[in-house]
């Protein structure tokens, strides 16, 4: 009811129903930005994209910078383009070749582009050397990659994901998805039930990062 009436107020003033419509959208838009987070950032992209022509410039003046080799790397894995990430964290690789990010970061691009033998591969190693690496992501990308083609093992590193995760609604709101797509609703129902036992524990200032997913796992 508020919402027609607010658009039968901006229609009154504006004299254009389109435009009313598209000021609702934004207002809804900054709104869910500032108190919700479910929408995307759509200036994201943008952000992305200037920054890593900036990381591309900076490493054409200088081509051995390991650091901006890094952050290239992931603002392309960020961005989906793992093809392109790929020699770059191979380059990086051999100059981190103890750093369990990169191990994690060369697995993602591998899992993504379907050789789940070479990423589960670098994920492990990740884990090996630092067994909380990325608080356990390891774990939720191999439950991702093999649900579809061995959901035993998908499961056995979900668990494993769910021990080292206790408080990120993220994270729950995550596995309650791979049980759905293994099929197993029960755990799936409870995975978005603890998402909104764990919001709700939250310290206030806590809750706006999280305030997505304890969203969305209500929706389910």
């Amino acid at each position: 009811m508020t919402k027609i009436l607010a658009f039968s107020f901006l229609w009154y003033l504006t004299g254009n129903p389109f435009l009313a419509i598209l000021i609702l959208l934004i207002v809804f838009y900054v709104l869910d930005r500032r108190y919700v987070g479910i929408m995307p950032n759509i200036f994201r992209p943008l952000q992305l994209g200037s920054r890593a022509k900036r990381l591309k410039q900076d490493l054409g003046a200088n081509p051995h910078n390991t650091s901006v080799k890094l952050d290239l790397a992931r603002n392309l894995i960020e961005r989906k383009k793992y093809q392109e990430a790929l020699p770059v964290l191979e380059q990086t690789m051999s100059v981190m070749e103890d750093s369990a990010d990169v191990h994690y970061e060369l697995g993602l691009c591998y899992l993504k582009l379907g050789d789940l033998a070479k990423g589960e591969s670098l994920m492990l190693r990740a884990i090996e050397l630092n067994p909380r690496v990325k608080y356990g992501e390891p774990y939720l990308r191999l439950g991702e990659a093999l649900a579809g083609v061995n959901p035993a093992k998908a499961v056995a590193n979900l668990e494993q994901f769910r021990e080292l995760h206790t408080s990120s609604c993220e994270a729950y709101y995550r596995l309650g998805q791979l049980y759905q797509q293994l099929g197993r609703t029960e755990d799936a129902k409870q995975a978005f039930r603890e998402t909104l036992v764990i919001y709700r524990g939250l310290p206030r200032y806590s809750r706006r990062q999280q305030r997505r997913w304890a969203w969305l796992a209500r929706l389910k």
